[in-house]
């Protein structure tokens, strides 16, 4: 039964308080001003006291306006319908198609029951040779790409969408600026990918508390197709944005604040998103990979230190590729044993020769007489930056492979790589001569 309530006590900022009674927390209300109706949703309750943080902004509201609680939380429309199509972050269209009102499905709901869950062993392939050959990414795996302003991780995140080898794309952008939401709509679009595709975009000129329940949206979407059996990629930009919202919010109600005045429950609000990963036994996927911003390049800033305790590794974007010392996928084990019995040799050789290589630049950078076998190194450590690094690659796993081989081949005899002999004979390039 729906609930209508006048008593509006008190206006900070966005957040109106209302007086009223058996209220569920994070429920959808609307607040009926001489605009219109306005969309709020319930973030605290203190007995009778509900915090509504009020969609569109307070402004124009006033104490005497009335406030319709639903008796749901927030609901977005699932279903092929999604396919291609564009909405803001309440679930509104912001492609000039119809709004969708069928089939629709509550989201923050719980993660799904551990018993439910398929160990992981399976890998979601993206065309990247830093991702799929060095740190493979598995099916239903969490990974936060680790960055700092300035570096092309929105740009990664669309070369991800478009090449890699999953059922459904679910991108959720937060805080985005209006050219970055109309970079991933055209590349989406111009590499046949938005058909394939739903988005979820808040700007930074959209109300914060949209930007909380882009996650939400993105992920009970993703939720719907997975349990439907399609393997559901969810990307997401930038985790950072969201949790600077929570703290906007926090401050606004006058929580005690908590490491840098982020709210002290910053882990259970980003545990609660990236749990959602999951392989579901007899049906599809949700594998999530999640842009966290790191301000001043700061490992240690709350944002990226509580990310780290929840997700299984991280990709480390820097100086416009994902660095090889950096990124980390713990999961990789588990699938890069079955796709062909060389990737593991040519994974370790390859990163094990490479570290030589950046000790070698250190070497020439202080002036040390280089030897026959850094000038090996040296050559080698450009070759892998030109043919491995690069984000705009879209090479298929077995020719990554035998990229490899061809670099080792041109840079060292076989016997200065470590790797065992059988190996060699089946895949060094010169082995067979």
């Amino acid at each position: 039964m729906q609930k209508i309530y006048t008593n509006i006590s008190q206006i900070a900022g966005d957040v109106i308080i209302v007086e009223a009674k058996d209220i569920g927390y994070m429920e959808i209300a609307q607040v009926y001003t001489r605009r219109g109706p306005s969309l709020a949703q319930v973030i605290r309750i203190e007995k009778d006291r509900i915090f509504l943080q009020v969609f569109a902004g307070s402004k124009g509201i006033s104490t005497g306006d009335r406030v319709r609680f639903l008796g749901h939380t927030m609901r977005v429309p699932s279903g092929v319908n999604l396919m291609g199509r564009i909405f803001n972050g309440s679930g509104k269209p912001l492609d000039n198609g119809p709004e969708l009102t069928d089939n629709l499905i509550e989201t923050g709901t719980p993660s799904v029951n551990p018993v439910k869950r398929i160990i992981p062993n399976k890998m979601v392939r993206t065309g990247l040779p830093m991702i799929d050959v060095f740190n493979s990414l598995v099916v239903s795996q969490k990974l936060p790409i680790f960055s700092i302003a300035g570096e092309p991780y929105n740009e990664l995140l669309a070369r991800i969408a478009v090449q890699a080898e999953t059922d459904i794309i679910v991108l959720g952008g937060m805080g985005l600026k209006y050219d970055d939401y109309l970079y991933f709509r055209d590349i989406l679009e111009q590499h046949g990918a938005l058909s394939r595709s739903i988005m979820f975009i808040h700007t930074a000129s959209d109300p914060v508390v949209e930007c909380l329940l882009v996650p939400d949206l993105s992920l009970a979407v993703a939720e719907a197709f997975a349990l439907e059996g399609k393997r559901t990629l969810v990307l997401l930009t930038d985790m950072t944005n969201f949790c600077d919202s929570l703290k906007e919010i926090s401050i606004t109600m006058e929580q005690i604040p908590s490491n840098r005045g982020y709210p002290g429950d910053l882990y259970s609000q980003l545990a609660s998103r990236y749990e959602k990963a999951v392989d579901f036994e007899g049906a599809g996927s949700i594998t999530i990979l999640a842009v966290t911003t790191m301000p001043g390049d700061d490992i240690t800033h709350p944002v990226p230190d509580n990310t780290g305790y929840i997700t299984e590794g991280q990709f480390y974007l820097k100086n416009g590729a994902i660095e090889p010392f950096g990124s980390l996928s713990r999961l990789k084990q588990q699938v890069n044993g079955k796709t062909r019995d060389d990737h593991r040799i040519i994974m370790n050789t390859m990163i094990q020769l490479f570290a030589s290589y950046r000790e070698t630049l250190e070497k020439q950078s202080m002036g040390f007489q280089m030897s026959d076998w850094d000038r090996k190194l040296l050559n080698y450590g450009k070759r892998f930056e030109e043919s491995m690094m690069p984000l705009k690659l879209n090479v298929p796993l077995e020719e990554a492979l035998d990229l490899g081989w061809k670099i080792l081949g041109e840079c060292f005899k076989p016997e200065e790589t470590g790797i065992r002999k059988t190996m060699i004979d089946k895949y060094w390039p010169h082995g067979k001569d």
